[in-house]
């Protein structure tokens, strides 16, 4: 390379047409080799058909390609041609805890039909033996029991004994005395009222009052027959059990006096005591208590 003083002027020179020929030649070499290249890269390696025969490969399955959209419009399709079927309501049901049943009415009470009075006896046996044992049972008068009762209940509230109507047999044995310094009742003679007592005692207050009521109306009819109200009976029936509640129950032996074939007490008080309350008295002290607590009780459930 040949030197040039610094002090020589430079000249411009323009390139000839061979140069420019020869650059534009390079520029389209440069453009075709970049085309091959990048074709190339995008294309897959030649397969090595020796290779490839050697390999078995697995025939694929062919798989069935599902147009789901052309199902879908068969499914609508069909759907409009069949008619609509509305979905039976689903009832559920109801679990134990839901289940409400309907509070049961009450039952108005059926009054039994009562036959007449003169007919009435074995329908107040009857019922009766519902209450009492067989032993008590032989204690009652069965003839005419709603009139007997209804006749001695209404000579007790005057303080009297109907003695031809009793509602029981009387005691077996008989009324015994002991004799010494003083006559006195013969503690044994109590001793035949227990079964009375024990038969009055046998039924509950509840029981009592429900067989009054029940033959209450043939009650009221016997009552009527002697010439009351029978709407009264009632009244009467309290005044009776107030004259037997009212007998004082002795602490003591009661001195007798011996009068012909009977006796009588020895104090004025006792004697002075009405005809009722003195056969109360008979029952003695033990009886009368137990008597007494069961007609308390009676007359408290009738007063209500």
């Amino acid at each position: 390379m040949s030197e040039h003083s610094s002090a020589e002027p430079r000249t411009n020179k323009k390139p000839s047409n061979s140069q420019l020929l020869l650059a534009a030649i390079a520029v389209v070499a440069l453009i075709i080799v970049a085309v091959f290249v990048l074709a190339n890269k995008d294309s897959k390696p030649a397969e090595n058909t020796k290779f490839r025969q050697d390999v078995v490969v697995p025939e694929e399955t062919p798989k069935t390609v599902v147009n789901t959209a052309r199902q879908e419009a068969e499914q609508n399709k069909s759907a409009e041609v069949a008619p609509s079927v509305e979905p039976e309501p689903v009832v559920e049901e109801p679990t134990v805890s839901q289940v409400t049943e309907p509070e049961p009415r009450p039952q108005e009470p059926v009054e039994p039909v009562l036959p007449s009075l003169d007919d009435s006896d074995n329908s107040v046996r009857d019922t009766v033996a519902n209450y009492l044992s067989k032993q008590a049972m032989e204690l009652l008068v069965t003839e005419d029991m709603v009139r007997r009762s209804v006749v001695f209940i209404d000579n007790l509230a005057q303080g009297k004994v109907a003695k031809k109507h009793y509602p029981v047999s009387k005691p077996s044995d008989n009324f015994m005395v002991i004799e010494d310094d003083l006559i006195i009742t013969d503690p044994n003679s109590f001793e035949r009222y227990t079964p009375y007592v024990n038969m009055l005692n046998s039924m509950s207050t509840a029981q009592l009052v429900r067989l009054y009521e029940q033959y209450k109306p043939l009650i009221n009819e016997a009552y009527e027959e002697i010439g009351y109200n029978g709407g009264e009976f009632d009244y009467t029936l309290q005044e009776a059990l107030g004259e037997l509640l009212e007998t004082p129950i002795p602490e003591s032996n009661l001195p007798l006096i011996q009068e012909s074939v009977t006796y009588k007490y020895a104090y004025a008080e006792w004697e002075q005591l009405s005809d009722a309350q003195k056969l109360f008295l008979r029952m003695g002290p033990e009886n009368m208590k137990k008597a007494k607590k069961r007609l308390q009780a009676f007359q408290r459930a009738l007063a209500n």
